[in-house]
């Protein structure tokens, strides 16, 4: 199950509002759903697959939206968490994936390199061929100037993140609100 809200900070401060991500396809399309909320002041987009991982995406007026993931394998098996594990983000230079794999003409019959089985594609994560760890990826001071440090975010447990971090903001009431 899937929960993600949309936490503006205003001069009256947080305000926050459900969101759907059905019509987000890109981080460009996201960081766009963020700016619709408002183009100056930081929107928090808080993406969350229960007891598996959770993201958060920052973004702050025009400039490029800041990215922490909880756990990079568990995202990379959710189409939203593919959304956030950018090239970037997960270290490897852009176009570096096997996306292009059609091309090749395979048949299915080809022997497996030494050590692929889908045992270590499940334990390890994978996102189009390169393994990703279950480690956090992404920004860890992501929030550090709005309360909560980078030990505070990677202590996290997946279960309450959120509301932890609403709390921690002083916006726990109002993510309630639309839970």
């Amino acid at each position: 199950m899937y929960f993600a809200a949309l936490l503006a900070r205003t001069e009256d401060g947080w305000e926050a509002s459900d969101t759907e991500l059905d019509d987000v396809e890109t981080l460009s399309d996201l960081t766009d759903l963020a700016r619709e909320v408002s183009d100056e002041d930081t929107v928090l987009v808080l993406i969350e697959q229960e007891d598996a991982w959770f993201g958060v995406v920052r973004v702050d007026g025009e400039e490029d939206p800041r990215i922490y993931v909880s756990d990079a394998a568990a995202a990379a098996r959710s189409s939203y968490g593919e959304i956030l594990l950018t090239d970037e983000l997960l270290g490897r230079e852009p176009g570096d994936d096997d996306a292009d794999l059609d091309s090749l003409d395979l048949d299915g019959t080809e022997d497996p390199e030494p050590g692929d089985s889908e045992d270590d594609d499940e334990d390890q994560g994978s996102v189009s061929g390169d393994a990703v760890s279950h480690s956090p990826v992404g920004d860890r001071y992501i929030l550090a100037d709005l309360g909560v440090s980078e030990r505070e975010l990677l202590a996290l447990d997946e279960g309450d993140a959120l509301g932890t971090i609403a709390e921690a903001l002083g916006a726990a009431e109002v993510l309630e609100t639309v839970r």
